[in-house]
């Protein structure tokens, strides 16, 4: 069973609808007893890192997915998600879940880059992991964000992509992983990443 963090911050009903489309059985959850015991944990999110910080503590979920994410089952942050397993934000000043070291930055626009990055980019992997190994020759991912991730230790990063320069486009600390582009809206692509860590 997948279980996705109901905490009002996600786009949830895309998520629910590909999960079905891949014969996966998912559940949303705002009860952090049952995100604490969760088999395999999704943490969505859209919006800004502070207001979503603010809804996880209110809610007891900051404590719920440190308490899921230490039994070494799956966790996956997607979009803003991703962001909310790192120490901080240069968007905020709470205090993000801190399980994976970094912290996320601005993209530069004083070049006239657009800012937020979206649409369709590619992955460079870093490293090998199940949820990657098998993406085909030209594969490619939604994004829509304007802040980027770093990581403190480089052996956190998974995938960079580019966009004015290489940032990281996915992280992976043991049990921990996040993706900066929306599988749910990545069509086959996505759906293959998702049945993978629903799999793996």
């Amino acid at each position: 069973m997948i279980t996705i963090v109901d905490y009002g911050v996600g786009n949830i009903g895309s998520l629910i609808n590909m999960f079905r489309r891949i014969g996966q059985e998912a559940e949303l959850s705002s009860d952090p007893g049952r995100i604490a015991r969760a088999d395999r944990l999704l943490l969505p999110g859209v919006g800004a890192f502070d207001a979503a910080t603010a809804k996880l503590r209110a809610g007891g979920f900051d404590a719920a997915i440190h308490e899921q994410a230490r039994t070494g089952r799956p966790v996956l942050g997607i979009c803003l998600g991703m962001q909310l397993l790192l120490d901080s934000s240069e968007e905020g000043v709470s205090a993000g879940l801190g399980l994976i070291p970094g912290s996320s930055v601005r993209f530069d626009d004083s070049q006239g880059m657009r800012v937020p990055h979206m649409g369709w980019n590619q992955l460079e992997i870093r490293k090998p992991a199940a949820l990657v190994d098998a993406l085909p020759a030209g594969h490619r991912f939604y994004f829509v964000h304007s802040y980027r991730v770093v990581v403190s230790d480089e052996r956190d990063e998974l995938a960079r992509s580019d966009y004015g320069g290489e940032f990281t486009s996915m992280v992976q600390r043991e049990n921990v992983t996040g993706a900066q582009f929306h599988p749910e809206k990545s069509h086959a692509f996505g759906m293959q990443m998702l049945d993978q860590w629903s799999r793996s």
